[in-house]
């Protein structure tokens, strides 16, 4: 009778065990919130997400929210994780919402963007969450660029300081201009970290170093360009003299790595990355072994927080592909899966992808056409890409923009089982 009972508390003990082990398996540990922005409804919607640690699974949680104006085309993130903001293209206007604890959005600011361009297109902030970048697509009052007119004759960067709270003030004066001029149809913009360029220890936030780079596409001499510019910590911008450099024919996404060594373009008409050497004068000097093969029609790029993997989505083969960057010299080498092939396979029309910021272990598309968005693990060892359970996840119709957040203590979350 004793061992009876001693065997029943053990059948107890076991199962509550099991029942534990399935909790932990079957309850999500979430490492990062996403933002998915929405260009079908008008106005435009953002919605997000959480996602597994374990699985990659995506959870919408809350109810989507309008981007507050027509056809959102970009966001980004302060880099204090606060502050989410969203360019709404056909509005003209940037939206400010501040990050819950429960990484649901809640709307603060409106700024109206017709000072400083018309059709806004990206929008990035650097890394020390002081300046915001804005490019559009056309000058202050116009609908027209001609590279050859004496108006109207380009695109226009716009740079904002950024507050603690991560509120706006006025945009920076270029003297009688509060925008600085580039080329026709620009399509991204991006900064270097706030460290001296080709040196790999940082210092100070706010100190001399930040280069700016605008890529641009000007369809009648069927040439890309990158535009390269020195700017102060108040976000003076300077022209660097011999920019721009030549981009391939369609240049679509661009990314600088986090030592602020090279910079990375996609090529979307010839199906290539076009890697760049970032000088000490801040001109770009591309990597004599390049291009480096793409798949069709790249669409955006992105690179992993260690600065060894870089990512791009081929909007016309529906997928992913992977690279290994050589440290020394900035090359990207194509990382093949098990199966031996370089490519991932996402839902139609994948236009924008983030690596996860919490710990860099997966990557996030959004599809445009489906519907939807895509999560992959990535190979800590290779850079390989294994997609996420259950996926693709529905989201907002015609998504068009991405973005992460990490959720919480990391340094408690990563020894979890």
């Amino acid at each position: 009778m004793k061992f009876k009972k001693i065997g029943q508390a053990s059948l107890v003990l076991a199962g509550a065990f099991v029942a534990a082990s399935l909790f932990t398996a079957c309850n999500p540990v979430t490492i990062d919130f996403v933002y998915v922005s929405g260009s079908k409804a008008d106005p435009g919607q953002v919605e997000v997400f959480e996602i597994d640690r374990v699985s990659g699974a995506l959870s919408q949680i809350g109810s989507t929210v309008s981007s507050g104006g027509s056809k959102p085309v970009s966001m980004a993130i302060s880099q204090l994780y606060h502050d989410v903001y969203v360019l709404n293209q056909t509005s003209n206007n940037l939206v400010n919402f501040y990050v819950n604890n429960d990484g649901l959005l809640e709307q603060k600011n409106s700024y109206s963007l017709a000072s400083v361009g018309s059709s806004p297109v990206y929008v990035s902030t650097n890394n020390a969450a002081t300046l915001l970048f804005v490019v559009s697509q056309y000058q202050p009052g116009c609908t027209t660029a001609i590279a050859s007119a004496s108006t109207c004759n380009g695109g226009a960067l716009a740079v904002f300081p950024m507050n603690p709270d991560g509120t706006l003030g006025n945009p920076i004066q270029n003297g009688s201009l509060s925008y600085w001029p580039v080329g026709v149809n620009p399509t991204s913009v991006q900064s270097t970290p706030n460290w001296p360029v080709n040196s790999v220890t940082p210092t100070a936030a706010g100190t001399t170093g930040l280069r700016v780079f605008v890529t641009t596409n000007d369809p009648t001499a069927g040439l890309g360009y990158v535009y390269s510019f020195s700017s102060t910590p108040s976000g003076q911008l300077t022209a660097i003299s011999g920019s721009p450099e030549y981009a391939g024919v369609k240049p679509s996404g661009m990314v600088v790595d986090p030592t602020s060594r090279f910079v990375y373009v996609t090529d979307f008409a010839q199906n290539e990355i076009i890697a760049y050497t970032i000088e000490s004068n801040g001109l770009l000097l591309p990597l004599i072994n390049g291009p480096f093969k793409t798949g069709n029609e790249p669409s955006a790029i992105t690179i992993d927080p260690r600065g060894i993997y870089l990512y791009v989505t081929n909007e016309l083969d529906n997928t992913v592909s992977a690279y290994e960057i050589t440290l020394a010299t900035g090359t990207p080498t194509a990382a093949l899966n098990t199966t031996g092939a370089q490519s991932n396979s996402t839902a139609t029309a994948p236009v924008s992808l983030v690596v996860d910021p919490g710990f860099g272990r997966y990557v996030i598309t959004a599809n445009l056409l489906d519907n939807s968005t895509s999560t992959f693990q990535i190979n800590g060892s290779t850079g390989t890409l294994t997609p996420g359970l259950n996926g693709p996840y529905p989201s907002v119709a015609a998504p068009t923009a991405v973005v992460s957040i990490p959720r919480g203590n990391h340094a408690i979350q990563v020894n979890q089982p």
